[in-house]
């Protein structure tokens, strides 16, 4: 087939779809890969509450060895279990070089515990920190705008070495659950500084809270797929138990949409209330279970329709349950009701904007598939993929095993990776399209005429009859 040989519109197809690779894969070219930490700086973390102020010290493995004489080499286990040994010596160096006042009085600041920053097996001069959190005593007080600090970890003992303080968690200072840019650093002849809290605004939190909604799609493997698994059904219409691709996009996309808006209510509905502590959030080995069993049901509607076209009745039922996974994301700190409303808010935007943007990278390529005879095995492959994935996480969720399975569906939906990963697929597929066009194969569409069999006409047949609800 020439180029020539190809219709204005199939052209035009192709020149779009090309034209999104070229500005994706640049895109992801030039993006750069930012490391959290440097490995020979100190790290302040605060998570500032209304009435509640706590956070953590966290130190490089190198300047531990050096300074402290500590071997912190070996498996991940005899790390752990060197740290746990000197950990009144790690918590006591710390606590004697922090600091955390404010308008002249120093706050009592009690460590617990430790955790370290990746859970692996440690070389001899190997990379790694060790976190030490602590709680502030602010005497029954309220945080001030404007914190105190004294920050000197290592910087006597190393020259030329910066400490770093951060806010890790401060919600309507618009610092949700990551890492912040640094608000205050330390050095040998600088070991004080001031963070300033009055620039806080519900505007800030609402905007945070929506980045965090859409993280938590694009972040959650078991929200995305089972999207994805209500998705491949709304490019079909069902007519007596048997799939036809559906007469239009628009009644696709409209499909799309109730099923959407559904699963929107739904998870509203739970999110909120148990965000707002009125509805008691159930054991998350029991909420998780159930949001990975949502996926298989989904996909056994798939591939023998015992719901007809009644998707969204799927959608608002697991969406309760999607809700709760939701909710359990939401962090301790003491906030108020305004400031917890607010957030509330911005991260059922957040989800609903993540949720979009899966619709829109996957409709359009679902929709021309299913015009072509590829969409059949394409159909039962991918749902049945699906539906393994899902009764694995039951299994693990259920009986608190790792199977290994994340390792993979992680490096799939990774992000710029998913996303170059949807138009390439796009690609491929508008090249189907095109190909079977010109070929005379694409399949017709909508419910076959009164006086056809619908056996007389390619379909995606169902194992027994059902009739469209």
């Amino acid at each position: 087939m020439s180029l020539s040989s190809i219709s204005i519109r199939s052209k035009i197809l192709l020149g779009l779809v090309l034209v999104s690779i070229a500005a994706s894969l640049s895109a992801v070219t030039a993006a750069g890969t930012a490391s959290a930490h440097r490995n020979d700086e100190s790290y302040l973390y605060l998570d500032v509450g209304e009435n509640d102020l706590r956070g953590s010290v966290q130190m490089p493995y190198p300047d531990i060895r050096r300074v402290l004489g500590l071997e912190l080499a070996g498996t991940a286990d005899e790390v752990q279990d060197e740290i746990a040994i000197n950990l009144e010596l790690l918590q006591g160096y710390a606590g004697e070089r922090t600091s955390i006042g404010a308008s002249g009085l120093t706050w009592a600041v009690a460590f617990d515990s430790f955790s370290v920053l990746e859970d692996e097996d440690v070389s001899e001069d190997g990379l790694g920190y060790v976190i030490l959190p602590f709680v502030v005593d602010l005497g029954g007080g309220e945080v001030p705008q404007l914190i105190e600090l004294e920050f000197t970890p290592f910087l006597e003992e190393i020259p030329n070495r910066n400490n770093i303080g951060l806010i890790s968690n401060y919600w309507e200072g618009g610092y949700i659950g990551g890492e912040a840019n640094e608000l205050a650093v330390f050095s040998s002849g600088s070991p004080t500084g001031v963070i300033d809290l009055s620039n806080a605004s519900q505007w800030k939190n609402f905007r945070a809270s929506v980045d965090l909604g859409v993280d938590h799609i694009r972040t959650g493997p078991d929200h995305i797929f089972f999207i994805l698994v209500l998705l491949l059904p709304a490019v079909l219409v069902l007519v007596a138990g048997v799939w036809y691709p559906a007469p239009t996009f628009a009644g696709s996309l409209w499909r799309v949409f109730i099923v959407a808006t559904m699963f929107t209510i739904a998870h509203s509905i739970t999110f909120t209330l148990a965000g707002l502590d009125i509805l008691p959030l159930p054991p998350a080995k029991l909420t998780e279970t159930l949001i990975a069993l949502s996926i298989a049901v989904a996909a056994v509607h798939n591939l023998k329709p015992i719901f007809g076209h009644r998707e969204w009745a799927i959608a608002f039922a697991f969406g309760l349950f999607h809700g709760m996974g939701f909710a359990a994301f939401v962090d301790d700190l003491e906030i108020s009701r305004t400031t917890q409303l607010v957030s509330l808010l911005g991260r059922n935007l957040g989800i609903e904007i993540g949720q979009v943007v899966i619709i829109l990278l996957t409709l359009p390529a679902l929709y021309i598939l299913s015009r072509t005879r590829f969409f059949r095995p394409f159909f039962v492959v991918s749902t049945s993929l699906l539906a393994a994935i899902s009764l694995v996480w039951v299994f693990e969720r259920l009986f608190e095993e790792d199977l290994g399975i994340n390792r993979f569906v992680d490096a799939v939906i990774v992000w710029p990776r998913s996303f170059v990963l949807c138009v390439i697929a796009t690609a491929v597929v508008g090249v189907i399209y095109v190909w079977e066009r010109r070929n005379g194969r694409l399949l017709p569409t909508g419910a076959p005429p009164a006086d056809v069999e619908p056996s007389s006409r390619p379909e995606l047949e169902v194992d027994e009859p059902v009739p469209a609800g």
